[in-house]
């Protein structure tokens, strides 16, 4: 899976699921810039992967600053060859009916609005170079339902939608789009959601969580990013509006 002279974009960069992404774009001879909010993290993840590595920060639930990581790439990577449209935050845990506007607004603003602002402006650059491959991040959370994480559900629905929308839309330029839809990965992600699943004991949370896998545990980071880098290569280029779950034989379809 060459990637030799590719360019690669990955938000939510700066995450578990990003950097190791991030690696293996890199052993495969890309370009990568990683866009993250979070600088300090940013800084951290330029420390570990090389100075090869380009950063950028950006809210991706902005779009001016969407189309501003989207300039950058242009300017430092000259292209964008693959699209890893990966940034997501879980929210707040609680009943529908405990919800609040702004925990509903923040989801729905980073995994809905982020996903589709870079969708957005990442595809007419893709078109210019005569074509690419994008990932969107979804999880089986876009698959199912789950009590207590009514907007994360509902975003990671919207994920899918908006992939096979982007894929029929990009077809004709050349342009594939997939989504990715993990089970639990070990990240801090998760952390912040066993907490909010049991804040007195985050550890039995994981534990039952981990025991609903068949394969008894939550997935790695890398296992992920294996996936991520084969729908982006040519090997994958029969592919398109496809989604697929990485799940340790949970199964949710």
């Amino acid at each position: 899976m060459s990637f030799n002279g590719k360019s690669v974009v990955i938000t939510g960069g700066a995450g578990g699921i990003g950097i190791a992404s991030a690696k293996q774009f890199l052993d495969e001879g890309a370009k990568v810039l990683l866009v993250d909010l979070n600088e300090e993290a940013l800084v951290s993840a330029k420390q570990e992967l090389g100075e090869q590595v380009f950063t950028y920060a950006a809210n991706v639930a902005k779009e001016e600053e969407v189309k501003g990581y989207v300039q950058y790439a242009k300017e430092q990577l000259g292209s964008i060859d693959v699209f890893f449209n990966n940034a997501g935050i879980d929210g707040k845990f609680g009943l529908i009916t405990e919800q609040q506007a702004d925990d509903l607004d923040a989801v729905l603003n980073v995994n809905v609005k982020g996903v589709f602002y870079g969708l957005k402006h990442v595809i007419p650059v893709m078109t210019e170079n005569g074509g690419g491959a994008i990932v969107n991040t979804s999880s089986v959370a876009g698959l199912i339902g789950s009590p207590g994480m009514s907007p994360y559900i509902a975003s990671k629905h919207a994920v899918i939608g908006l992939t096979k929308t982007a894929a029929l839309e990009g077809v004709d330029q050349g342009i594939r789009v997939n989504s990715v839809c993990p089970a639990p990965v070990d990240t801090e992600m998760m952390r912040s959601i066993e907490s909010g699943m049991n804040p007195e004991d985050s550890e039995s949370a994981k534990e039952q969580q981990a025991s609903a896998i068949p394969m008894g545990r939550y997935a790695e980071a890398e296992e992920i990013a294996n996936l991520v880098t084969f729908l982006a290569s040519d090997k994958a280029s029969y592919i398109n509006s496809s989604h697929y779950t990485i799940d340790g034989g949970l199964n949710p379809n």
